[in-house]
Order: structure tokens, then sequence, then C-alpha cells
């Protein structure tokens, strides 16, 4: 039990995974902000301690239990310490979570956040209480509930929640729920509200973006009326499925100069037998045709993907259109993983034929591959003038300022007499690159 000898409760959250789960932790930390406690930075001398989880590969929920182990000396130090799993993770264990780690006293699942006040109550109450909450919501979106942002430029804003297209090797569909829109003109006054409050750039996060509808209104609809509004601030989003792009998103990035030239594609495979395995909905042919639209009207705009290395069956020959798919669509970065069985998905069901060494041999020859397609792409940089908003110093060497260009490529400059601060655009010529990086310097 807590002794509670001060006036607030400490909470303390760290997050793992993706964009939506960073903007779950604005939201929880909004609720218990609301209910009188108070959010802490650092663990130490928390009174609870959440770790918002991830549960889309295995290895994500193995850093989660590497964590909780490390949790164990905190509670050492504070019997009465609480420690919640909230999130994925929650959502797809449940019940097992409470008893394979004895260390957790809350599991809450995505939609169950509004219920974190009363079951931190339940379980401070009672020594050695355990609580959960993981049922999924058909209407749940918090869009009642601002977002408790940190400091910064930049600002999630998140359209919809849940996901319909149950890829054989995803567990979203079941830890997230069905897909269900925010209203179109909350997010339209929640978008200028932010442009008010001084934040230089906007990214609409969805698992599937172009799935937004509301009201027989659109993605593109609802990314054109953001950007009309707020002309000064960058939009971007995030994800996109392939199967669902459309010519009239494209239109519509092309229209307004403040919708960054970035687009996220996942392929996963450049194989149609495997993408059919993986019940992706398109083909690589159909997939080459969403590119051949973005190339065609959106010139310059850079390209990143996600690519799954050794799913069941992947014969080498599927591997190898992979790395063809790479060649010839030449992204400008990708997000790589070896597959990781995933209970209840489909794939589950699959054998998993392809040994872990194997795998990883196929993986980073991927790897390989688009490191040196992505430092091509980056010397071809050399020399043109981007448009750079500054995030802060660079983490490396504080004489020098990051920020990312339009395309969402880290740009590296020193910095000069020229009075330029966090937030400012300025234009940066490169002067060099690697795979990863633009450097150059302000013109």
């Amino acid at each position: 039990m807590i002794k509670k000898n001060k006036d607030r409760l400490t909470v303390y959250i760290e997050t793992y995974g993706c964009q939506m789960n960073v903007n779950d932790s604005e939201i929880v930390a909004a609720i218990i902000n609301n209910s009188g406690m108070e959010i802490s930075d650092v663990p130490d001398n928390a009174d609870v301690i959440f770790l918002n989880t991830c549960s889309v590969r295995d290895n994500a929920e193995r850093k989660i239990h590497e964590r909780l182990m490390h949790l164990r000396q905190y509670k050492k130090k504070n019997h009465g310490l609480v420690v919640g799993v909230l999130g994925c993770m929650a959502e797809r264990l449940r019940a097992k979570l409470l008893e394979d780690e004895p260390i957790v006293n809350l599991a809450v699942g995505p939609d169950e956040y509004r219920r974190l006040p009363e079951l931190i109550d339940s379980v401070t109450s009672e020594k050695d209480a355990k609580g959960i909450a993981v049922k999924l919501s058909r209407v749940e979106l918090y869009d009642d509930i601002p977002p408790l942002r940190k400091e910064g430029n930049a600002a999630w804003l998140s359209i919809m929640r849940g996901c319909n297209n149950f890829c054989s090797y995803c567990v979203v569909p079941y830890t997230r729920g069905r897909e269900r829109s925010r209203p179109f003109t909350s997010l339209l006054d929640e978008a200028i509200k932010l442009s008010d409050e001084g934040y230089k750039e906007i990214t609409l996060l969805g698992q599937n973006v172009n799935s937004y509808d509301f009201e027989s209104k659109g993605f593109p609809d609802l990314l054109e009326e953001i950007a009309k509004s707020i002309p000064s601030v960058r939009i971007r989003f995030t994800t996109s499925h392939p199967k669902d792009f459309s010519q009239s998103l494209a239109e519509v990035m092309a229209k307004h100069d403040n919708i960054c030239k970035h687009i996220h594609l996942p392929i996963q495979s450049g194989s149609n037998r495997i993408l059919d395995l993986m019940k992706r909905g398109y083909s690589f042919e159909g997939y080459l045709s969403k590119i051949e639209i973005i190339r065609d009207m959106l010139p310059g705009c850079s390209l990143t993907t996600d690519i799954i290395a050794g799913f069941p069956s992947e014969e080498l020959e599927d591997h190898e259109l992979t790395l063809k798919a790479l060649e010839i669509i030449k992204y400008d970065g990708a997000y790589t993983f070896r597959y990781s069985p995933r209970e209840n998905t489909r794939a589950y069901k699959l054998e998993d034929s392809i040994p872990e060494d194997e795998k990883i041999r196929r993986l980073q020859e991927i790897i390989n591959s688009q490191l040196a397609i992505s430092k091509k792409l980056n010397d071809e940089e050399i020399g043109r003038i981007h448009s750079v908003l500054i995030e802060g110093d660079s983490k490396r060497d504080d004489s020098k300022m990051m920020g990312r260009t339009d395309t969402n490529k880290v740009a590296i400059f020193p910095k000069t007499k020229r009075e330029v601060s966090h937030g400012d655009t300025v234009r940066m010529k490169v002067t060099h690159s690697t795979p990863a990086t633009l450097f150059g310097e302000i013109v």
C-alpha cells in the first residue's frame, strides 16, 4: 500500500512502439493530470510507473519483460509502488501478464484509459491488489481529451483508431479493435488550436489514414481542409496502406506546399505469393502503380517502407523478388524486420519454416541493399537546398543543430552567428551525406 504522505501521487509513463503509442501516452498523461495526480519525468520516487507497450513483434514484447525485471529494484525500494502495463501488450496477454509478471499490478488496454484513475485508486488502497481492464470499444476515440503534449515544435494528431485490414501477421486489429474515425470538425478545430499554440508541424496518425471516413468525408478531404486552415504549419501523415492510396490524395499533396512531400508506404514483400499469404490486398504490380502515381504527381517526394524478411514458406526466389523491388522503387529508407509469429493471427497457423539464422541473413541482405540505395540517393542531394525545420541541437555535437527536411530527412548544420532557434525554418544547402543524414550549411 502506498503511504500517501504527500499531496498528490506521481505517475511516470514510459512509451514503446509506434507514434500512436506516443499519442496514447499523451492522452494517458492528460487523464492522470486531470484526475489530480502529477506526471513525473523520471521513474525515481514515482508512486506509479506505466509502460505503454507494443505487441507488433516478439522483440517489442521482450523489451518490456526485460524492463519489468529492471523495475524490480524500484519495487524493492518502494514496496507500495504500482507498476502498470498499458496498450497492445496488455490487450494481447491480459490476465496472463499479471500471472507471469508478479511485479505488475495493472494491465490496461488501449480503449480503457479513462478508467486509470479508479484502477490506480483500487490497487493503492489494498495490499498486493491487481487490476485489469481490456475491453475493446467500437466508439472510444478520446476526442474530448486534449492530449498533454510535451514541449516541442511538433504534435501528433490521431485522426482514427483501430484497423480493419487483418493482415495475416498483424495483431493490431485484435489489440486496438475495429476502425473508427474522429469527427471531421473536431480534427479541424484541434489542428487550428495546435497552430495557435505555436506548433510548427502536425502529423496526422492512423493505423491506415487512408481509411478515414466520417460522414462521407475521406482522408483527402480532411488533409486538404487542415492544410488550407493552417498554411504556415507543416502537415505530415502516417501510415498509408498501399491498397487504399489514391490519386486524389496525391493531388491534394501536390496542391499544398505545407503538406510534406514524404510518404511511408509499407510493401512488406516483393513477392505476389507472399503478399497473398500476408493478406495485404494488393499485388506487386498494383503497388508499383501507386508508386508511379507518386513519382508522376509528386516529383522529389521521398518514399519509405516496411519489409518483413523470412515470412512462413518464403523461398529464396521470393526473397530475391523483394531485393529486386528495392532496386526498382529506390526507397529513401526502409524499416526492416525478421518475421516473428504472433498468437491469434492467421499467420500463426502457418509453419514458421525459415530458420532464425536464415531470417537474419536475408534481413541483413535487405538492409545492405537499402543502405546502398539510401547512400546513392542522399549523395544526389549534394548541392541542393532544402527547407529545414529546426528540432534542436545535434545529439552528437552541440556546436551543430538538427532538423528535418520537407522530405523527412535528418539534416545537420553548424550553428552560425545568425540567431536561429528551435522551431525556426531555415534553408540549408547540402554539402555531404550519409545513408541516413544530410549535412550542410545555412544559406
